[in-house]
């Protein structure tokens, strides 16, 4: 079972584009994983969220930063400066967004496959076996 990252407040700052996200996604299928529980057979209309991607994202912004707490600011100071930094601001929206969507909707653990925001599937790692599972317990509802 793995969880994923907590919230910051990075999350609440992309918020009207995280409006945009759960109404594109809440008619749709959404999986939700983290870099150490891969998926496969993943349709291509699926939103997939890599729940550890911001630290990712992090990790890699932090890369190379001197220990002196005035010098890494002054190294972060020059890359924010770079244009590359408005789409890692862009890249931390969109992961944050699918973080706070998995926030939103519960997700317990993953891998987690959602359906239109009601049906949820923990442990498949195989996306189309997933869907299956959904749809037979769907058919048995009706």
């Amino acid at each position: 079972m793995s969880s994923f990252p907590q919230l910051w407040p990075l999350a609440v700052v992309s918020s009207l584009c995280l409006l945009a996200w759960s109404h594109a996604a809440s008619a749709g299928v959404e999986v939700f994983t983290t870099a150490g529980e891969p998926v496969v057979n993943v349709p291509t209309f699926a939103a997939v969220v890599e729940l550890d991607a911001p630290g990712r994202l992090d990790a890699l912004i932090s890369q190379d930063l001197p220990a002196d707490p005035s010098r890494a600011k002054q190294v972060l100071q020059s890359r924010m400066s770079d244009p590359e930094w408005q789409r890692t601001l862009q890249d931390y929206g969109r992961l944050y967004q699918g973080v706070a969507r998995a926030w939103m909707l519960g997700i317990e653990k993953v891998p987690a496959v959602v359906v239109d925001s009601q049906y949820v599937v923990y442990g498949e790692p195989d996306v189309e076996r997933a869907l299956e599972e959904i749809e037979q317990a769907r058919g048995d509802q009706r």
